[in-house]
């Protein structure tokens, strides 16, 4: 059975670091592209960052390149998400998604999700 847990969500004042992680079993994650969603109340879903299999290709929504870096590890099937300098619009509950292709990095269009974790930034 496919699994994606996120972890490493919680709170912190803005400017301030976290970083997730997501953690995945029963997928070949060596073939996945793997991506950040993040979803506040309200709002729409939108792509944060997304990495490519082989994690030679990365990819940013425009208001977090220079603060969020997306990273791999295939050897321990995990997916990373540095976030730093911190916003209070970055507050959202954050989701990791595993995409085999095509999926433009729409919401629609990645083949599996975990369950979020949730990352509030204080003003």
């Amino acid at each position: 059975q496919v699994q994606l847990v996120e972890s490493g969500g919680g709170l912190v004042q803005a400017g301030g670091s976290l970083r997730l992680s997501c953690a995945t079993s029963g997928l070949t994650f060596r073939i996945y592209s793997m991506g950040w969603f993040r979803q506040a109340p309200g709002k729409e879903r939108e792509f944060v960052a997304g990495i490519g299999s082989s994690g030679d290709s990365t990819y940013y929504l425009d208001s977090v390149k220079g603060r969020f870096t997306v990273s791999r590890d295939n050897a321990k099937n995990t997916v990373y998400l540095q976030m730093n300098s911190l916003k209070s619009e970055d507050t959202a509950v954050y989701y990791c998604a595993a995409d085999l292709g095509g999926s433009n990095w729409t919401p629609s269009g990645m083949a599996h999700w975990g369950k979020g974790t949730l990352v509030t930034v204080s003003s």
